[in-house]
């Protein structure tokens, strides 16, 4: 069983092999579908339209299959990676390990942005930007950049409480917990954690940045999380709803899985703590 951990908690060697999963991925060619797919959902979905992966109640779901199709490919590379998450309550400053030259590298340089340490950096030559929304192929950040700071436990805390798991019109305007975990509604999580990256973390072509694997592993342990203190609240909408995908209704790309498929994680990955009971 796949078991995710802290990347805080990762030894040398297991940051290593990660890292060279990644790269190996980048090299075959693999790595950019992950990223075209990405881009391709979250430019159509929008608030009034047909959407899946984004701005509705399928976020959760969706991005869950997409990480566990993501490790899977990192294990065919070598069978002991599993995703780490980044914890961006605890780990949320500039010097924190995961911005280590020897683990995800820096932020950019002021003039463009560009990443200039750590394995991923233009200087290595191994980690170009192809799939690209601008004629830059580096990667790039910005981290923290205008005072900007990542959420706080206390502020998780709050969405972890809400009892609902989303709502009409099923968008970016609803309440509950899907639509706040996402970030378009209250303390904004998700969403904030991408602008504070900055770079390509800020655009459709995300995944650019291996720290969205991290951070959407962290996402996917808070659901986790809410799962286990509101046993008694379902996935939602159930059934019967226009433009967004209901509980045993499939996602693209994929058309054979629906959130009710990836409501138990633990058929496929555990994480380091148990999600704490209520």
């Amino acid at each position: 069983m796949t078991v995710r951990k802290n990347q805080a908690q990762l030894g040398s060697d297991e940051k290593r092999r990660f890292v060279n999963a990644l790269l190996a991925l980048k090299r075959n060619g693999r790595y950019d579908t992950f990223v075209t797919t990405h881009n391709a959902f979250i430019m159509s979905d929008t608030d009034n339209g047909d959407r899946v992966g984004h701005r509705s109640p399928s976020f959760l779901p969706w991005h869950r299959r997409f990480l566990i199709e993501f490790e899977q490919a990192l294990q065919s590379v070598d069978a002991s990676v599993a995703l780490p998450y980044w914890d961006w309550t605890a780990d949320r400053t500039t010097a924190s390990s995961i911005w280590a030259a020897d683990f995800m590298g820096g932020t950019g340089r002021s003039r463009d942005g560009q990443v200039m340490d750590g394995p991923f950096s233009a200087a290595r030559g191994a980690w170009p930007i192809n799939v690209r929304v601008d004629g830059r192929n580096f990667l790039r950040r910005d981290l923290g950049a205008s005072g900007r700071q990542l959420p706080t436990k206390s502020e998780v805390d709050t969405v972890l409480a809400m009892s609902t798991y989303d709502a009409a019109p099923w968008n970016s305007s609803s309440e509950g917990f899907r639509n706040h975990l996402e970030g378009w509604r209250g303390v904004n999580l998700h969403n904030r954690v991408h602008v504070w990256v900055g770079g390509q973390m800020t655009t459709g072509a995300s995944p650019n940045d291996p720290v969205f694997w991290m951070h959407h592993a962290f996402i996917d342990k808070l659901w986790s999380q809410w799962q286990t203190r509101h046993p008694d609240s379902p996935y939602l909408p159930a059934a019967g709803t226009p433009n967004v995908v209901d509980l045993r209704d499939t996602m693209r790309p994929w058309n054979n899985v629906t959130p009710a498929d990836m409501l138990d994680h633990t058929r496929h990955y555990t994480y380091d703590a148990p999600a704490p009971a209520a």
